[in-house]
């Protein structure tokens, strides 16, 4: 089932800490893996992560098949590494609309997670899987893209909008 992609600002679930998530998987939590990769598919996405749909838990779905890889869900994922090399590239969001910029992150990282199984999951990425998995496990914590932009290539105009009425509240 496709489910909805939560938008900034208007859903404060993006903003929200998460929980882990418990093996054996739930009912719930099968349905969700299998909703999320619909999902992610269906708004042609390179990742997603629950709380773009609404729910406050640790899973992100990695989908970088045209580039060859096989989409993956990560349950409980963490950077437990970075290498000192750092790359700026252009990120945008499918919960930030319109909004694109530079965004610097490490270029290689060490990630720790555990698969469907719950079977712990390591690996390290110089590559585009390094990247993604930087960018949801940053959903997973709260932290969007419009935390990190220094310079925007679109959308600047809309951010300084919302927080200007943030401001006023």
């Amino acid at each position: 089932m496709i489910l909805p992609i939560k938008k900034f600002p208007d859903d404060k679930v993006l903003r929200r800490s998460t929980e882990p998530v418990s093996f054996p998987l739930s009912k719930d939590m099968l349905k969700l893996t299998r909703d999320m990769i619909d999902t992610v598919r269906q708004a042609d996405g390179i990742g997603l992560a629950a709380p773009q749909v609404g729910r406050s838990v640790k899973l992100i779905v990695i989908n970088l098949e045209k580039n060859g890889l096989p989409l993956f869900p990560l349950y409980n994922a963490r950077v437990v590494s970075r290498g000192l090399k750092k790359i700026e590239l252009e990120e945008g969001c499918l919960s930030l609309p319109g909004i694109y910029g530079q965004v610097k992150r490490p270029k290689k990282v060490k990630i720790e997670g555990q698969n469907m199984q719950g079977e712990k999951v390591v690996f390290t990425d110089d590559g585009w899987v390094s990247r993604v998995a930087q960018h949801e496990i940053d959903h997973t914590n709260g932290v969007l893209i419009i935390d990190l932009i220094k310079k925007y290539s679109q959308g600047e105009e809309l951010v300084k909008e919302w927080k200007k009425k943030k401001l006023m509240q």
